[in-house]
Order: structure tokens, then C-alpha cells, then sequence
């Protein structure tokens, strides 16, 4: 039997033994932090659209450099290419169209021709002739001395001032058409290139000689009595461009300012023309008796005829 001091005692034991109980036993640990895992979403970047590649335009020259090509017995006036890159020109006062040598000399390639002006060459080696003195337009195949008449003009020429026959003609590129000044009746049509269509494009100048066209369709045309250049819009309209004496011939450079010749006695000169303010520069005038012709090659040399010099000149960008 127990005494009360045992009892206290082991009810005292028993009471450290739980306690020891729970400190030693470990339970089970709760999770407090859920862990998140997050997916991050990169953006793709949107493609840039490509840049336009844009071709820039050079300054034009301001000088030039000049030598004879041709000097001789020939009396040369419009000008051309040949589809080997040799120039062609037509004498309307030896009624010929010859070719320029390397050595300065010419070849007779056409000859017993009523007054040749303008000429076109195609990239097939069929040269478009102006004949100014029966105005019509005239084609000969590579190699042939012979001409298929393509059209003869409306217009009626004369002696009487500003009503010579036809002049300058151009070839339209982006339509492969021919751009026809009919000089006498002061109207500028396109044909054809078999002559079977006549279209006209706009009328009221003065006299429409020489002529060139730009790679969107418009259509350069100088007015010889009228001291003007026009240009006429795909659309039939028409710019005036004054300030000149008698401007004979018209050809775009690279910079897309146009290159005159002016005839007139008083000023007898190759000039540029900015076509976006209208400003003119005189780029030669020594040495002209009475220029004529005009023609650009890809390099930016520029050639002038003069008919009454008998020379052919080349200006190169210095």
C-alpha cells in the first residue's frame, strides 16, 4: 500500500515523463508559404516594316569639260544613239544622216533625203527619221537604204517664219511610242510606231521642235517661237516654263533638271533648267555659231551639234 509521499511522488514522475514526451516528439510542420511558380511571357517584337531603298539624287555638275568629236565637211543637227552607243545625226542641208568615227570623221549611212531632222532609234536597230522638208515621218530597217513613209503630218509647211516641217521627234518608253511635234500647226501628237495611229496630245504652241519624255510619262517639248518649254502631263495638261530665246532641243539629265539649247543670236547657249524652282544656268556659250542638236549619255557627258560651227562638241562633268 502506497503512502501519500509515494503517490505525490510518482503522480510527480509521471507528469515530467509526458512533458518530456512532448518536447522530444516533433510534429508535423505545416506549410505556411505556398510556393507560386510563375510563367513568365516574353513579348515576341513586331517585325519593322523593310525600308525603302532610296536612290539619291547627285547635284548636277556645274562644270564641264569640252572637246571637238566631230569637225568636218558635214553640217550636223539632231542627234542620237545607235544601238551600239555611237552617235548618229542628221545634215538637213546635205540631206544625209551619218555616224561620228573615233577619229572625227562620219560615215553616210542615209542620203538623198529631203531636210532629215529628228531621230529615234529603236533598241531593235530600226531608225525613225523627220523629214522635215516633205513633213513625214520615215523607217528604216537595220541595214536598208530604202524608207517605209510611217505617216505624213497634218501640218503644211512653208517658208513663211516659224512654219518649217517637223523636227524633233522622241520615243515614248513607257508607252513605245513615238512623240511627234507637228511644227507647222503648233500641235504635238503620239503615233504609233507602225504610223497607223495619230493621237493628239495637246495644241496651241508656237512651233513644237525638239521633244523628250520622263519615266513617269511626261513630255518635254521645246517651243522655238514661242521662247518657252512645255510640259504636258499624262493627263493633257500643260506647264510653261519661259525665259528663253529660241529653244531648239531638250534632253533630261540625272538630276532631273532639263538641258536646253538656245538658238537665238543673243544668247546661243546650252543651259539648265531646275524644273522645280525654274532657274536657269548657263552651262556653255563659247564658241556656238548656231547650236542645235543635244544628247546625254548615262555618265552625264553631254553632246551639242552646231550646224553652221560643223562641229560636235562633248562636255564631260570636270
Amino acid at each position: 500500500m502506497r503512502t501519500a509521499r509515494q503517490s505525490i511522488t510518482w503522480t510527480l514522475l509521471c507528469c515530467c515523463l509526458l512533458l518530456l514526451t512532448a518536447c522530444n516528439s516533433t510534429p508535423p510542420q505545416q506549410n505556411l508559404t505556398a510556393k507560386t511558380t510563375a510563367t513568365v511571357k516574353v513579348a515576341t517584337p513586331t517585325p519593322l516594316a523593310p525600308t525603302a531603298t532610296v536612290t539619291p539624287v547627285p547635284p548636277p555638275p556645274q562644270h564641264y569639260h569640252a572637246k571637238v568629236i566631230l569637225r568636218s565637211g558635214a553640217r550636223p543637227d539632231d542627234l542620237a544613239f545607235d544601238t551600239q552607243g555611237r552617235i548618229l545625226f542628221s545634215d538637213p542641208h546635205n540631206n544625209i544622216v551619218a555616224r561620228v568615227n573615233a577619229d572625227g570623221n562620219f560615215t553616210t549611212l542615209l542620203s538623198g533625203l529631203d531636210a532629215p531632222e529628228g531621230l529615234v532609234v529603236l533598241p531593235n536597230g530600226t531608225l525613225i527619221v523627220a523629214e522635215q522638208g516633205h513633213n513625214r515621218i520615215l523607217s528604216f530597217a537595220p541595214g536598208s537604204t530604202t524608207p517605209t513613209v510611217l505617216r505624213v503630218l497634218p501640218g503644211t509647211p512653208s517658208g513663211a517664219s516659224c512654219k518649217d516641217g517637223v523636227d524633233g521627234i522622241a520615243l515614248d518608253p513607257t508607252s513605245n511610242t513615238l512623240i511627234v511635234p507637228d511644227s507647222p500647226t503648233g500641235v504635238v501628237y503620239r503615233m504609233s510606231l507602225d504610223g497607223k495611229t495619230l493621237t493628239e496630245l495637246a495644241s496651241g504652241i508656237v512651233r513644237p521642235v525638239g521633244a523628250t519624255v520622263d519615266a513617269h510619262g511626261n513630255i518635254y517639248v521645246a517651243d522655238e517661237c514661242g521662247g518657252a518649254l512645255w510640259r504636258i502631263t499624262p493627263d493633257g495638261s500643260k506647264v510653261r516654263y519661259g525665259g528663253f530665246g529660241m529653244p531648239d532641243d531638250v534632253m533630261l539629265d540625272q538630276s532631273g533638271d532639263a538641258l536646253v539649247i538656245d538658238l537665238a543670236i543673243n544668247v546661243h547657249a546650252l543651259i539648265r533648267l531646275n524644273l522645280a524652282t525654274g532657274q536657269h544656268t548657263v552651262l556653255a556659250s563659247q564658241g556656238f555659231i548656231e547650236p542645235q542638236g543635244l544628247l546625254i549619255d548615262t555618265h552625264g557627258n553631254i553632246f551639242v551639234s552646231d550646224d553652221y560651227a560643223n562641229t560636235i562638241m562633248e562636255y564631260t562633268p570636270a
